[in-house]
């Protein structure tokens, strides 16, 4: 009874995660259409993807205090509701500024939703089952960017782009039911006063690197003055470590970064996450591009990346078992990195089934890591740190995942300048897929000071040796 509990949570988790990267990417194929709607040119209803993904990353971190004072069950229900009703707001808008505003209220939504989530997962979960319940959790987070391009265009060729924020509405629905039958309001009753300071000093680093950086992404021409942005919520954030480190009531707790895995899960992960987020973005890019697809044309080819992330979550848990976590890091790394790289071989002459082979072999690559990384980050974590973890996590995933695009697009652009392309030409989008599968090797410095049974009690792996 207990693990049909575990797993159905996992999955209410995973529901949501799914609906929150989701929103984040889909909109963008249906700019057009909603610009015609509020009849403003389309780049500038960029700022709803922007003002999304700085209130996700602002909020994020008073999710756990949230959860601990007011009960998980009632947080994150309230943020399923907010979400639900911030989606039905974007769909009825009929101004930019409305509609900028739901979207607000959407990534607030979005920031108390998975972050609460995947604590409660946690908390349930034994260790035994942390890999199994990571991996639920995990997939649709890494399906949604990549099936957004075409199921936005979809949505907006054969309804219209509303349906793109009305689909949330049954999903929400479900998930509130789901929650109050499965989920307990658990609660700390001497929980220590909101740290107002250490909040103000993290939202204020959180929105100035994500904006930052996501600016730099769409503005490249600014882009010296958004690096600015980028590094003073870098330096933000350094102030708030510091003072939160020597606060008594601190917003968040920084212990569970003296576990070599959470430390190299956050860090060589955040590489890897940079590295591999790129690809959805570049990929239909290309294709629309250089090879004069369309947009749906482009979206529906990615999808063998989705194909990928799909079929390799039956055999996680058992590499995780056959090889432990250390060795499939180091092995994966390498084979992800070959994968991003084969992208700069594709041409007009390239025959698609060619393609979509590399893109699923990226696909399974992709998976299994993001699995990897995720279950290896909660391995030595102790209870008392499991809130302020779960936050971190949430906090530095988010960041990675707006970091890819806009290195992705700084990048790209960085090639353009160097060669004097006005437009993006094939040969800039080989040069930023090299760039990028070398950059993703650096997350093997991480791994490689992991120590060879890292995890061990999570994967399984020291007991399936002892067997052999």
């Amino acid at each position: 009874m207990q693990e049909q509990k575990i797993k159905y949570t996992a999955l209410l988790v995973a529901l949501t995660f799914f609906m929150e990267n989701l929103d984040a990417t889909i909109i963008v194929t249906a700019l057009p259409a909603m610009a015609d709607t509020f009849r403003v040119d389309p780049i500038n209803l960029n700022i709803g993807l922007t003002v999304y993904l700085v209130a996700v990353a602002v909020f994020i971190p008073v999710s756990g205090w949230l959860a601990e004072r007011h009960g998980a069950r009632r947080i994150f229900v309230t943020a399923i509701i907010l979400f639900v009703l911030a989606s039905i707001l974007c769909a009825l808008s009929q101004t930019k500024t409305v509609f900028t505003f739901a979207r607000a209220l959407q990534g607030i939504g979005g920031a108390m939703m998975v972050p609460v989530g995947r604590l409660v997962a946690m908390r349930l979960a034994p260790k035994e089952h942390l890999v199994k319940v990571i991996a639920y959790i995990t997939w649709p987070g890494l399906i949604a960017p990549v099936i957004a391009p075409a199921l936005g265009g979809l949505i907006v060729t054969q309804l219209s782009w509303q349906w793109i924020f009305y689909i949330n509405v049954p999903l929400g629905l479900f998930a509130i039911w789901a929650s109050l039958k499965l989920l307990d309001n658990e609660k700390t009753e001497d929980l220590a006063p909101f740290d107002w300071i250490g909040f103000t000093l993290l939202a204020f680093a959180c929105a100035s690197v994500v904006y930052g950086m996501e600016r730099i992404g769409q503005e490249i021409g600014n882009a010296v003055s958004y690096l600015g942005l980028v590094i003073f919520g870098i330096m933000l954030f350094t102030i708030a470590v510091l003072y939160m480190r020597r606060s008594d009531a601190p917003l968040l707790k920084f212990d569970a970064f003296k576990q070599k895995t959470f430390s190299a899960s956050i860090f060589g992960g955040s590489v890897a996450r940079i590295a591999m987020s790129a690809l959805p973005f570049l990929l239909p890019l290309m294709f629309q591009e250089a090879f004069g697809l369309s947009a749906l044309q482009a979206g529906l080819l990615i999808l063998a990346i989705f194909l990928g992330n799909l079929l390799m979550k039956p055999f996680t848990t058992t590499l995780m078992q056959r090889f432990g976590f250390r060795k499939i890091l180091w092995v994966n790394a390498i084979i992800g990195a070959c994968s991003i790289a084969a992208c700069a071989w594709f041409t007009l002459d390239t025959p698609h089934w060619f393609m979509m082979v590399c893109m699923f072999l990226s696909g399974l690559s992709r998976s299994l890591q993001f699995t990897c990384y995720n279950s290896l980050s909660f391995a030595d974590v102790l209870p008392q740190d499991k809130r302020h973890a779960t936050t971190q996590f949430s906090l530095f995933f988010q960041i990675s995942l707006a970091m890819g695009i806009a290195f992705a697009a700084l990048i790209l652009r960085g090639f353009m300048f160097v060669f004097e392309h006005q437009t993006p030409t094939l040969s800039d989008f080989h040069w930023t897929f090299i760039a990028i599968a070398l950059f993703s090797l650096l997350s093997l410095i991480d791994t490689w000071r992991l120590s060879p049974d890292a995890g061990d009690e999570v994967s399984g792996y020291g007991a399936q040796s002892a067997k052999n």
